[in-house]
């Protein structure tokens, strides 16, 4: 057989890596391995399909090849990530295929236009020299950071209606060392965090108090800081909490760490997912702690609105109780305040400095204080709005130059 030929049967006998053949630079090259050499016009169709396919991510074709075999979600990963054993007729097949692939990542184009006569110019792509094997085997032993699947590509999530998970692909870029004030709070929510990715055991927090404090940038900053550490971020709100059952059952075996993030949480009178969340806080998550936490913020210390009453006498002191008890259910609590005024103009230097603003202290001093007269309050919040609203009045200055 031909080394096209053995590329395209090759692909069509894939077990371990079979959904790769819907990949659109794979489908395409499988195509033209099975087209006759006599069809020219489809040929060059095929070809052109393959490199625009990759032109889309790369113009290597070897690194194409390497991304999409050492993230893709396959059966061998899962075991080794679970710490399963890999039966040897599997190991066989892997190994197999990775050199299948290892000889398409460094496929020339002038290897498949040798196969054709055509007469007009065709797109190249450049390729080096791989070892896929050593490749897979060192991602596999750090597979506990780098994973797998949609986690090793992207380390920010949401979910979608169906409870799906969704890959963000621009996630907010918000690290730990971008952060000023709050250094306690953000210790303590990072510290628990730090647990979890040493495989201690970690509890389940929240994050009450005022808003715009930097409660929810502080859960983004830890994920984004901690992200090649093998930490991954999941965003659902709280009619989503539904889902967490199934997502939990697509987590529980994953080597990599997890938190289930709900922003801005806050029930009202008779809301459902009250019950949701206080039955998983209880136990339903307990179980698989190993790997996975929750974090909520809210502006509320006790998450439900003070209207969460039954409306009667008798009964008010248990609703207040129940209302107590499902923030307490959260393992920690950590309280966010609104800043003092040293805290909020420290805040308000640091991130004109982080910007490069150029301003007269007492100038920003006062236009900080004046700022958050209008935003009702001084917060971390009204710092960077006020920040970003300098820095685009000083660059329209500057262009009007």
């Amino acid at each position: 057989m031909t080394p096209r030929e053995i590329i395209g049967y090759g692909l069509d006998a894939l077990v371990i890596f079979r959904k790769l053949q819907s990949d659109p630079v794979i489908r395409s090259l499988m195509q033209f391995c099975h087209t006759d050499k006599m069809n020219l016009p489809a040929q060059i169709r095929f070809y052109s399909a393959m490199a625009a396919a990759l032109y889309e991510k790369t113009d290597s074709l070897t690194d194409y090849i390497k991304s999409l075999v050492l993230e893709h979600e396959q059966v061998c990963a899962i075991r080794s990530g679970s710490g399963e054993e890999i039966p040897d007729a599997m190991k066989a097949c892997l190994d197999t295929e990775l050199e299948l692939f290892e000889k398409i990542a460094m496929i020339t184009p002038a290897q498949l236009q040798a196969e054709m006569a055509s007469v007009v110019p065709l797109p190249v792509w450049s390729v080096y020299k791989i070892d896929l094997k050593t490749a897979y085997a060192e991602r596999t032993a750090d597979i506990e950071k780098c994973g797998y699947g949609i986690f090793a590509k992207f380390h920010m999530f949401t979910i979608s209606r169906s409870g799906e998970i969704i890959p963000v692909e621009h996630p907010d870029p918000i690290k730990m060392s971008d952060m000023v004030g709050y250094e306690r709070e953000r210790r303590e929510a990072e510290e628990n965090v730090l647990a979890l990715l040493d495989g201690n055991y970690a509890m389940n927090v929240l994050l009450s108090g005022d808003a715009g404090t930097g409660k929810s940038a502080t859960v983004k900053a830890i994920a984004n800081t901690h992200a090649d550490d093998g930490l991954r971020l999941i965003e659902l709100t709280k009619d989503q909490l539904c889902f967490i059952p199934q997502i939990l059952d697509r987590l529980c075996k994953n080597p990599l760490k997890f938190i289930l993030f709900i922003d801005d949480l806050t029930f009202s009178e008779d809301d459902p997912n009250f019950g949701t969340l206080k039955a998983i806080l209880e136990g339903s998550i307990s179980a698989r702690m190993k790997n996975t936490v929750i974090y909520a913020t809210s502006n509320r210390r006790h998450i439900v609105k003070e209207t969460f009453s039954d409306g009667s006498d008798k009964h008010e002191n248990d609703t207040v109780q129940e209302r107590i008890s499902l923030s307490e259910r959260f393992g920690i609590t950590i309280t966010y305040s609104k800043p003092l005024k040293p805290l909020y103009l420290e805040i308000v230097h640091s991130l004109a400095e982080q910007a490069g603003l150029v301003i007269d202290k007492n100038e920003l001093d006062a236009k900080a204080e004046q700022f958050a007269l209008c935003k009702s309050g001084r917060s971390a919040r009204a710092a960077r709005q006020l920040i970003d609203q300098l820095l685009i009045l000083q660059n329209t200055e500057k262009e009007s130059e």
